[in-house]
């Protein structure tokens, strides 16, 4: 389906004067140190910390990235040990903050500025909340591949040992396209089925998949849309096509967690990354904003001429362990 045809963004004066109040107010009381668990590139993380501490400069922020199931492990331990040290989530999907809810581990934020935002991008308890939208695609490299509009065409006999795919036991965005891909009917477990007898052994995040495809080690990627149209505007030899079959895509939502030490400073820095400064952060770091009154980076397809996948997110939480399990089977991990 066309989420686009589904999901209508408004954006009006009153929700604008709601969330300047409400960043406003959160600019008052948040103070002292705050500690951010992410799983954002090291510079974008930088840059997203420097730009809430311009923000709320009464603010330490500490902060730690590592690919979001690494994050979920270090969390899970310090859960155990009764030693929780983050304060907030910034991480790439909402399947594993949907486990946490579901463990009654993230604090709801009932106040969160979210008029401005459609519904389908933020848990209807408020627990978590989108801050943009990363589309998975197919990456190919222009030097030595042609442009293919379909998943099943990666697995093409041709295209044996050279399509590099993120790894969803390490990366968020490829466990989120994963739950996504084996619910689509026109993908589905034979996919993946399909690449492991192609010689494909999913591996690491993004980031590693993009260098395979953009130094031509390998031709194809499934790879996010933001990674490739950032590398192509760079001068790497990569291009994007959005699959007929559709995208599935993640939110990067941010939450709280429950008992978090300093919530004034958890709030605040939900408040900037929903408000029209964060978004604007947000596209100039090279990503599609959630809110659709910012606009996208060059590059991005506009939203109504792509097909963007849905997910059933409670669903993905209550199988994804046997999920794991069958895509290790598939893959001999």
């Amino acid at each position: 389906m066309h989420i686009s045809n589904t999901i209508r963004l408004s954006f009006c004066a009153l929700s604008l004067a709601t969330v300047l109040f409400t960043s406003a107010h959160a600019a008052e009381t948040a103070a002292g140190k705050l500690v951010i668990y992410t799983s954002q590139a090291p510079e974008i993380a930088q840059q997203t910390v420097d730009a809430f501490k311009a923000a709320y400069p009464d603010v330490q922020v500490e902060w730690t990235r590592n690919g979001t199931t690494q994050l979920m492990n270090v969390l899970q331990t310090e859960m155990m040990a009764g030693d929780v040290k983050a304060d907030v989530l910034l991480v790439a999907d909402s399947i594993n903050l949907g486990a946490l809810k579901k463990d009654g581990k993230l604090m709801a934020y009932p106040d969160a500025p979210v008029s401005h935002i459609s519904p389908d991008f933020y848990d209807k308890d408020k627990t978590w909340f989108g801050t943009k939208i990363i589309a998975t695609v197919i990456a190919y490299n222009t030097k030595n591949a042609k442009p293919v509009d379909s998943w099943m065409a990666l697995t093409d006999a041709q295209n044996k040992g050279q399509v590099a795919v993120p790894s969803p036991l390490y990366s968020g965005a490829a466990l989120y396209h994963l739950h996504t891909a084996i619910n689509t009917p026109d993908i589905g477990w034979a996919f993946y089925q399909k690449l492991a007898a192609n010689g494909i052994t999913p591996e690491g995040g993004n980031g590693l998949a993009l260098k395979a495809v953009a130094s031509g080690m390998a031709k194809y990627g499934v790879i996010t849309d933001a990674d490739i149209i950032r590398a192509k505007k760079q001068g790497s030899p990569i291009d994007l096509v959005y699959p007929k079959e559709g995208a599935s895509f993640v939110t990067e939502p941010v939450a709280i967690l429950a008992g978090a030490h300093n919530v004034p400073a958890a709030k605040a820095f939900v408040n900037f990354m929903l408000s029209p400064q964060g978004q604007q952060l947000v596209a100039k770091q090279g990503n599609r904003p959630i809110d659709a009154s910012v606009p996208a980076p060059e590059g991005f397809a506009p939203l109504n001429t792509i097909k963007l996948l849905t997910l059933d997110s409670d669903k993905a939480v209550a199988d994804d362990k046997q999920v794991r399990a069958k895509f290790t089977e598939i893959f001999g991990g």
